[in-house]
């Protein structure tokens, strides 16, 4: 039997922090994961995190996740790859599978962080090809470089369904419809609104009826459900899709903690583990981090797993009680931030009527998937002033302050931690540099010149799209709820290491559509 001072199950975000963290106080380390590749989610998630600085912010999952494992593999851990756990004891001993044997390993402490698995819905037709998660998809799409259809439904508009359902766009499908049973919008509205803005359609108060066809899916029909989850006759809707991708929800992956004989409790979607502050079970030195503890956002589990690495190693001796409480003050501090605003744990499913400053949430966004062109003045980002300046769109309570400092000039200020809306300073000053339009998270910061002579104006938009448009290309603008307002010439296209690889595409459009247009498509002229 080999033994190892620390063991960790599972190489994703929190699996790899938590390895980070141990080893970097001198332990020994190993990691496990069934896997051919390390780090989880983080490879397949393209888009730009929320949150600040110290929870890498602005930086794509991918980058983060090559900046874990390098951190990890520089500190010396030992991480085993086609390795599934079968089996974990009550005396932290770990039985895994590798390709020639089956081998016992012992460890002086463990860290679970198996992660979690995505939900299923059954309805007539759910096991035909073509119906798969969103996870599924963005494995495909973002590891194998396969199109996981041509035209999608996405069932499901959490976060998880909104991301998915912009990737699907970015790898060149045809999303035809976002579809909910719940009567509003689960996920942050800014990732709604990205979709919105593209012409995809919202369907709230609806699901799946069934799937059609006979070998492979070749449509779809939804319905508009009641107060009770019931399908109400008559409002039936048919898409004709390849696929339906299926958003709703994970389930923490608790079955090793189960076998160890940790403590379990029901949260009312799941079982999942009874941890004290800093992560260890009732099972003496077995810590549990990540979705295997709660699902959050994968920010949130590399610092769970950072202080369930560091408890772990102050329990085996290898850092002092006083050390230990200067680094888990820190951690805790980051972890309290990306718990706040309107979708902390504690309120989920209980969106309120009014920001944290008092502001009404938008009814639209909720039920529309885009904020009305009436509500959007009513933010303190959104500022009428001459010349150029920034139009923060950003109007609900989530943790995320990039654009705060991405300004040279300071004209955008996040105060009051940093769930709180960003304010626009016009004593400031903008430059029109657009750096707070690459580095917005939820891509929902414009640049917005209201009169560059000629009853013209000018807007630049984030754009993530291949391929891009040339200067002087002509297509249409189309409004935040993706309809087509205008025609409009692109005017310019930059891009810089800085922007890490989200364009920024200027386009003129008569005065009036200044303040509506919030998307370039290149089609006909309207």
């Amino acid at each position: 039997m080999t033994r190892y001072d620390v063991i960790v199950v599972g190489a994703g975000p929190a699996g790899l922090s938590a390895a980070a963290e141990a080893a970097a106080a001198g332990a020994r380390v190993a990691v496990f994961d069934e896997n051919a590749k390390p780090g989880g989610q983080l490879f397949k998630q393209i888009h730009k995190f929320f949150g600040a600085k110290e929870h890498k912010a602005k930086i794509r999952g991918v980058n983060i996740g090559a900046e874990l494992l390098a951190e990890a593999e520089g500190l010396g851990v030992t991480v085993f790859l086609n390795a599934p756990v079968m089996g974990l004891y009550k005396d932290r001993e770990v039985l895994v599978r590798h390709a020639d044997a089956v081998r016992r390993y012992k460890g002086d402490a463990v860290v679970v962080a198996t992660g979690a698995s995505e939900n299923m819905l059954t309805f007539p037709g759910w096991t035909l090809p073509g119906v798969t998660g969103a996870g599924a998809a963005q494995t495909m799409m973002n590891i194998n470089r396969v199109k996981p259809g041509h035209r999608v439904l996405m069932l499901g508009s959490g976060n998880v369904g909104l991301v998915v359902g912009f990737q699907l766009l970015q790898a060149g499908c045809e999303l035809a419809a976002v579809v909910d049973a719940a009567p509003r919008v689960g996920g942050y509205g800014v990732h709604a609104a990205k979709l919105a803005r593209t012409g995809v359609p919202f369907y709230l108060s609806h699901t799946v009826v069934r799937a059609e066809g006979t070998d492979r899916v070749t449509g779809v029909v939804v319905g508009q459900v009641d107060d009770t989850w019931n399908v109400i006759p008559g409002t039936e809707k048919r898409f004709d899709v390849d696929t339906i991708c299926i958003a709703v929800g994970l389930s923490s992956s608790t079955q090793l903690l189960k076998m160890a004989g940790c403590a379990l409790r029901d949260d009312g979607a799941g079982w999942l583990p009874v941890c004290a502050d800093d992560g260890e079970t009732s099972m003496a030195r077995v810590y549990a981090a990540g979705d295997v503890s709660g699902i959050e956002e994968a920010s949130s589990a590399m610092i769970e797993g950072r202080i369930a690495g560091a408890a772990a190693v102050r329990k085996l001796g290898f850092v002092t009680e006083e050390a230990l409480a200067v680094r888990m003050a820190e951690l805790e501090s980051a972890l309290e931030s990306l718990r706040g605003g309107m979708f902390a744990p504690g309120r989920r499913g209980k969106i309120p009527d009014k920001t944290d400053e008092g502001l009404p949430i938008s009814a639209s966004l909720l039920s529309r998937g885009y904020l009305d062109d009436a509500e959007v003045d009513q933010y303190p980002g959104v500022k009428k002033t001459a010349g150029i300046r920034p139009v923060i769109e950003c109007t609900q309570n989530i943790p995320c302050n990039p654009c705060r400092d991405a300004c040279p000039k300071g004209c955008i200020k996040v105060e009051g931690g940093i769930v709180s809306l960003p304010v626009y300073d016009e004593k400031a000053g903008c430059a029109g540099c657009g750096l707070c339009v690459a580095a917005c998270s939820g891509q929902s910061i414009f640049l917005v010149d209201d009169d560059t002579g000629g009853g013209a104006a000018e807007v630049t938009i984030p754009y993530e799209f291949l391929p891009l448009p040339g200067e002087g290309e002509r297509g249409v603008a189309l409004s935040r709820s993706g309809a087509a307002l205008c025609p409009a010439e692109v005017v310019g296209v930059k891009q810089s290491p800085a922007y890490d690889k989200t364009a920024l595409v200027t386009f003129r459009v008569p005065q009036e559509f200044a303040m509506k247009a919030r998307f370039w498509r290149k089609e006909a002229v309207v």
